[in-house]
């Protein structure tokens, strides 16, 4: 298997790497998410016209680099390592794979948007009671002439202050757990029975929880067929998963290298804690981790185009990461003392991030599960 980029993919590395080492350090970051709006809306206006890659993904015909998920996960992991909060995640992979694989008709003009950095989408996908099952829901579409009437709350919807327009799932028939009878909607925020509760979250992103009471959808507001909707939804999750993996790269990075090198400034004893074996130990088993991290990452985001493969190189990939986040992260804390979860110091940003990462569109445990029903299902 060929791991090496292309030139173009390594260009596409080093811009955003450059730019975000000038603009986009620790202390910069910390101001901008004490006041509001708890993010930059002039680096998210960078991305689009100065850097232009809100349009890595896309195709040259709808204005973007002819990229696809390999190019996403090139701007994600370099996004984690300097921990932007700003919502390629959401508006990118998320709302610009919905409309890619749906076929949808106003597609090209709301990718243009995207690419533009004007068009920001939040996914509003979770509910209180659904945990990791995407068709556990209570949100319901109602068919009204040739539109719908939706209702329902969804909760910890990340980047939903930000957002222009929530991609929706809900219920347009069957029970509330049916595979079938799932159905996904573009709703505009300012839309007449849209309401949101914002607030922020512990690792300094934001959040909504998002209210729709009444809200009149026309027919065009549906993505994808309708109540057969749900495969959509996996295909898009697993690119958001592959892509979160990614960023979760670039935050493990940043854990091991900052706490090689502060072990190397921090002397007992007379002598650096570096020099210490048993601790030399722990940060060879923190390299280890992020080594097998980023080849999962790299295997899961090249099966993507593999419906096949596809879902258990995602889990695998995930469960891989949920572990070297929990490991990786607890270690750099330790090895950096109480001092090391105070609010001055990147470490336990990054830490805070890896925390949520580890839950985020399914835990270790969830992943291990659906690993094993597709192995079998394959197997049978």
């Amino acid at each position: 298997m060929d791991f090496s980029f292309t030139e173009e993919q390594s260009m596409l590395r080093d811009t955003v790497a450059s730019y975000l080492a000038d603009n986009y350090d620790f202390d910069k970051r910390r101001a901008a998410l004490a006041k509001a709006p708890h993010w930059r809306p002039d680096v998210w206006k960078a991305f689009a016209e100065e850097l232009g890659i809100l349009g890595a993904p896309f195709s040259e015909e709808l204005g973007g680099l002819g990229g696809g998920p390999i190019e996403n996960m090139v701007v994600m992991e370099e996004l984690g390592k300097a921990l932007v909060v700003e919502p390629y995640l959401p508006t990118v992979v998320i709302g610009g794979g919905f409309l890619k694989h749906s076929g949808h008709a106003g597609a090209a003009d709301l990718i243009g948007g995207i690419i533009g950095g004007t068009n920001i989408f939040a996914f509003a996908y979770a509910e209180p009671q659904g945990r990791y099952n995407m068709a556990d829901l209570t949100t319901t579409a109602k068919k009204d002439g040739a539109g719908y009437v939706l209702n329902g709350h969804k909760a910890v919807v990340i980047g939903g202050p930000y957002a222009t327009h929530f991609i929706v799932t809900a219920r347009t028939s069957g029970g509330q757990r049916d595979a079938q009878g799932v159905s996904v909607f573009l709703v505009e925020r300012g839309a007449a029975g849209v309401s949101t509760r914002d607030y922020p979250t512990v690792d300094g992103f934001m959040a909504s929880e998002v209210y729709f009471e009444n809200v009149s959808l026309g027919a065009d507001a549906l993505i994808g067929p309708a109540d057969h909707g749900l495969p959509l939804v996996e295909k898009v999750v697993d690119e958001a998963i592959a892509a979160t993996c990614a960023e979760a790269c670039g935050v493990l990075r940043r854990l091991q290298e900052g706490t090689v090198e502060y072990t190397k400034q921090r002397k007992q004893f007379g002598v650096p804690i570096s020099s210490f074996q048993v601790l030399q130990h722990r940060m060879v088993d923190m390299f280890i981790n992020l080594e097998q991290s980023i080849s999962m990452t790299y295997m899961a985001n090249i099966k993507l185009a593999d419906d096949a493969e596809r879902a258990k190189a995602v889990s695998a990939a995930k469960v891989q990461i949920g572990k070297a986040c929990k490991f990786v992260g607890e270690q750099a804390i330790q090895l950096h003392g109480g001092m090391g979860m105070t609010d001055e110091m990147a470490i336990g940003h990054y830490f805070k991030r890896a925390t949520m990462i580890q839950s985020a569109f399914g835990s270790v445990d969830h992943h291990l599960a659906r690993y094993e029903s597709l192995s079998l299902g394959q197997a049978a």
